[in-house]
């Protein structure tokens, strides 16, 4: 378990060996393509030491990485503000955003598909603004209605992601409690129900409740998101949040057991239809 910059560091160590395999090079061959010492080299594929964006670069290009989207992803590891492809739109709001939230963001971003236990509350990428608010709000008490709308203006811009080309593949599970919990109060919590009907609609949202009457399981103990990448699954990484940081889960044995934690979850919730005709029931639709 570890810290998000950590768990970058290696990720992006690991995947810089395994293309470097690929190319049929050597650590002390690629050093000397790139004008390094072979220990450089090591000390960033074994995630010891961090690599600059410039300095992936130069590696992708002396292993003849063409792929885009996996320069992309692999810049942003090493914390390019500018990758190749997409704006990084959240560096706006630098000074408003702890690092693990950027974080957070910068993996949402790139990632393919995200799978999500709520138990709380609505996940912010199906947040309508007012519930946004009222949420971001109770959750950092003291804001100043600046740092409030700047941060709110975050969640919603984050939303984006679904709207891609391609979109993010989102699959969420939420508990019963995230429905019933009136945040903001009851004309907040009748539009918010509403957005996640709509939300449902979308070809890529799989939306699932998980029912008081389904008991005790596994999803007690608190929500996880699972981001998975489409050419590069060793990346894939399972997030926990608490109030003040998040915590990252990469290794093997950890994706497989949320992964399984997951697949339990979906399956002993409401299949999607029922879903929706569970909220349905909620917000007096038919």
């Amino acid at each position: 378990m570890q810290h998000g910059p950590a768990v970058r560091r290696r990720k992006l160590g690991a995947e810089l060996r395994a293309l470097r395999t690929s190319a049929g090079l050597t650590s002390g061959e690629a050093a000397g393509l790139v004008g390094w010492h072979q220990s450089k080299v090591s000390r960033i594929e074994t995630g010891t030491s961090g690599a600059k964006p410039a300095d992936v670069r130069l590696l992708l290009d002396a292993y003849g990485v063409a792929d885009d989207q996996l320069r992309e992803l692999l810049l942003v590891l090493a914390g390019s503000h500018d990758g190749a492809g997409r704006n990084h739109w959240w560096h706006a709001y630098r000074g408003e955003l702890p690092p693990t939230y950027r974080d957070f963001i910068s993996l949402e971003s790139q990632a393919s598909a995200m799978r999500t236990l709520e138990t709380t509350v609505v996940p912010g990428l199906l947040q309508t603004p007012e519930y946004a608010r009222a949420v971001t709000a109770a959750a950092v008490e003291g804001l100043s209605e600046e740092r409030l709308d700047a941060l709110v203006e975050v969640r919603l811009a984050r939303q984006d992601v679904l709207h891609a080309d391609p979109p993010l593949v989102l699959s969420a599970v939420l508990d019963e409690a995230v429905l019933r919990r009136e945040v903001g109060g009851p004309g907040v919590m009748s539009r918010q129900l509403e957005k996640l009907t709509a939300a449902a609609d979308l070809p890529h949202v799989r939306l699932q409740v998980l029912p008081f009457a389904a008991g005790a399981h596994i999803g007690v103990t608190g929500s996880f998101v699972i981001f998975s990448f489409a050419r590069t699954s060793d990346l894939d990484v399972v997030v926990l949040d608490h109030l003040t940081s998040s915590l990252h889960l990469e290794r093997k044995e950890d994706l497989e057991a949320y992964t399984e934690a997951f697949n339990s979850l979906a399956s002993h919730a409401l299949s999607p239809e029922e879903s929706l005709e569970f909220i349905a029931g909620m917000t007096g639709g038919t």
